[in-house]
């Protein structure tokens, strides 16, 4: 019988020779700076993968230690509610079956993997739960919902490829300004076919940033505290950027709201221009409403551009709204092109 040990290290080997053969038949490659032939496994630094033991020291090891390189995540692992904090040109890798849940913990406030102030990014097919059930905040539901899967805050290149992040106390994915660098925003985030289902807040808030792309997400089962939306477009105060904001073939499936786009704190005393495309929204029986743009009102000189929707298909839950708006003459210009409404 092969053990563990071995088969692993057979995955890392196949996935080394895959690249050289690729590069070797003159196949394209990705140009993302992140891509590195040399594969570690995560077992080298430790983690035991066993579904039980908190793998986060050696988990944490392991990024800091192969940074140039692939890390290959293979086990069952298991986390405490401090995460994981990725470094500049990580490249980790999700074997199949492999992934990473929070141990049994007491806080609203987390982030089980964290890109802060760093570049050259890549995550593929990354599996972390939340672990709400485990979660003894639940005790407080009104409590705050900031327990994030992967939080972006003020990086560059950020490229994530099929994530799935379920039951976060807070967003599946959250991206904002750097805590640390005033003005500094996320930029060059590209997430593709994004799964998030049972968070309590969101399956997306997209705070600020600029060139953000998010291409055939679900988002579904989004709810528990406000405003449990399947993605929330929502800046804090009058920092925050909203630029060349992409959202491509999302479906949202009984969420509160399917997509928010919630402006109240953008106007301030520096002019924004936003520019948000949604294209191909497809969302089935959210409860309030599939689509929604709010909150500039009296305020809405301050904040020019345009926010689209390109032919959503809407399906009807009851006597819903598909779109609510309040928006001042002043704001920014508000489109929707070729809807369709299923009853």
């Amino acid at each position: 019988m092969i053990s563990r040990r071995c088969a692993l290290q057979c995955i890392a080997l196949n996935m080394m020779l895959a690249r050289i053969n690729s590069v070797a038949r003159g196949e394209p490659r990705r140009p993302s700076r992140t891509q590195h032939t040399a594969v570690v496994v995560d077992s080298a630094f430790g983690t035991k993968g066993d579904g039980k033991t908190n793998d986060r020291f050696a988990l944490q090891r392991a990024i800091d230690e192969s940074v140039g390189k692939t890390l290959l995540i293979t086990g069952d692992c298991r986390i405490d509610a401090t995460g994981l904090t990725l470094r500049t040109n990580s490249h980790v890798q999700f074997a199949p079956g492999a992934s990473i849940s929070l141990l049994a913990h007491n806080t609203a406030d987390y982030q089980m993997m964290r890109a802060w102030d760093i570049q050259h990014v890549l995550l593929e097919n990354p599996r972390l739960s939340g672990s709400r059930q485990l979660n003894a905040a639940v005790k407080n539901p009104s409590g705050a919902g900031f327990g994030m899967g992967i939080s972006i805050a003020g990086s560059a290149d950020i490229r994530i490829e099929s994530p799935v992040t379920t039951d976060c106390w807070g967003d599946g994915i959250y991206i904002a300004n750097s805590y640390t660098r005033p003005n500094s925003y996320s930029t060059c985030i590209r997430v593709f076919n994004h799964y998030a289902s049972g968070c309590r807040r969101q399956g997306v808030s997209i705070i600020s940033g600029k060139d953000i792309l998010f291409d055939s997400p679900v988002w579904e089962n989004i709810g528990g505290t406000l405003p449990s939306a399947g993605l929330d477009i929502e800046p804090d105060d009058n920092k925050d950027v909203l630029e060349r904001i992409r959202i491509v073939r999302p479906t949202t499936r009984h969420c509160l709201i399917g997509i928010l786009v919630y402006l109240s704190s953008l106007p301030g005393a520096v002019h924004k221009d936003i520019d948000i495309e949604i294209d191909q929204h497809r969302d089935e029986e959210s409860v309030q409403a599939a689509y929604s743009v709010y909150g500039v009102r009296e305020k809405g000189s301050a904040v020019s551009g345009r926010v689209v929707s390109r032919s959503p298909t809407w399906r009807r839950s009851g006597r819903v709204p598909f779109v609510t708006s309040d928006i001042g003459p002043g704001g920014p210009t508000i489109e929707v092109v070729n809807r369709t409404v299923i009853p």
